[in-house]
């Protein structure tokens, strides 16, 4: 069953994916709250232009909350006296690399963080919760396209320990509050308005700079390179359909009212072979520098989308030769280059 709510809860507003899904929230006339801290983790202008965008295009459907999620006393100071129906909790400190690092901000944003959101879901009785996982749960299976029933508890990262921890917590508070949940094991998410520490924005600002791009692995990676726009869809077609307290098996092989599917292109693309269309978009040949595995990487991701297709009819339709130019036709105007 279908249901569209009036408001929507969104953290990590001012980040990519939850932009672009506040965005296609309030067109289709729903109104937002959207909560972020708006960190230094990469370029704070990028994610205050995000927002711009918003308020410019949606005025008073889009309300802003500048916080932190992980502090509990902040966020119900800010929620008091709030309503919203539905949360799409994507906010987290986001990076594989990063999180050798900085483990610390992992666990305080992925962790204590995500239990606030599900304590909040709980004091509220929202009808529905959806939580951003991510296909770095998978770790270093071999077995290709990860399915949802595929073993997940061999992380290669801390990064993916907290994604896999945050759907065992979702999984409890469904089991004991009965709390409709749906968990999405995002696959390498591209487009405008991208992220900075990724891929193709990296190789992107390079390849036009005429600087050497670094490549892991020796260049034999794979990556289900998702459009921003076929993601948002999904989100919001699971957003639409939680799912229900009947004791029938969900994807993820819950019993309770919590679901968990991939979401990705269904199409694992080479490395090399998206370095190719970018260097047609861009106009010119990339500069490579072969290099080793990193530590807390993958060699490959590919989703099985079965299991979101039949509940959600979800269907991704941008392939990388239609995604990429996008992309550096966004950048080329946003950067001026």
């Amino acid at each position: 069953m279908s249901t569209q709510f009036s408001a929507v809860l969104v953290t990590g507003a001012a980040g990519f994916i939850g932009a672009a899904l506040a965005d296609q929230l309030m067109a289709r006339g729903q109104t937002v709250i959207g909560i972020d801290n708006l960190n230094d983790y990469y370029p704070v202008q990028l994610k205050r232009d995000r927002l711009a965008q918003l308020d410019a295009r949606f005025g008073n459907k889009f309300t802003f909350l500048e916080l932190d999620f992980a502090d509990d006393a902040a966020l119900g100071r800010a929620l008091a006296g709030r309503e919203f129906d539905a949360i799409v909790h994507l906010g987290a400190q986001a990076g594989v690399r990063y999180s050798l690092e900085n483990p610390h901000a992992y666990v305080r944003s992925n962790l204590a963080g995500h239990v606030n959101m599900l304590e909040l879901g709980r004091a509220r009785q929202t009808p529905h919760l959806v939580y951003a996982s991510s296909s770095s749960v998978y770790g270093g299976n071999e077995k290709l396209p990860f399915a949802v029933e595929d073993r997940t508890d061999h992380p290669v990262s801390l990064y993916a320990a907290t994604k896999r921890a945050d759907e065992l917590m979702s999984e409890t508070y469904a089991h004991l509050f009965r709390l409709p949940q749906t968990g999405l094991r995002f696959f390498t998410v591209y487009g405008p308005w991208g992220r900075p520490d990724m891929a193709l924005w990296m190789f992107t600002e390079k390849v036009l700079a005429g600087k050497t791009i670094p490549v892991f692995n020796n260049g034999q990676m794979q990556r289900d390179f998702t459009y921003i726009d076929d993601i948002v869809a999904g989100v919001i077609a699971c957003l639409d359909r939680p799912p229900a307290d009947n004791g029938a098996v969900k994807p993820g092989g819950s019993t309770k009212p919590h679901a968990v599917y991939n979401i990705g292109n269904n199409r694992s693309e080479k490395l090399m072979r998206m370095i190719e269309v970018l260097e047609e978009a861009c106009g010119r040949k990339a500069e490579l520098q072969m290099l080793p595995m990193q530590p807390g990487d993958v060699p490959a991701t590919y989703a099985d989308i079965s299991a979101i297709a039949r509940d959600t009819g979800y269907t991704p339709t941008t392939p990388i030769d239609v995604g990429v130019p996008r992309f550096v036709e966004w950048y080329r105007a946003y950067t001026g280059t």
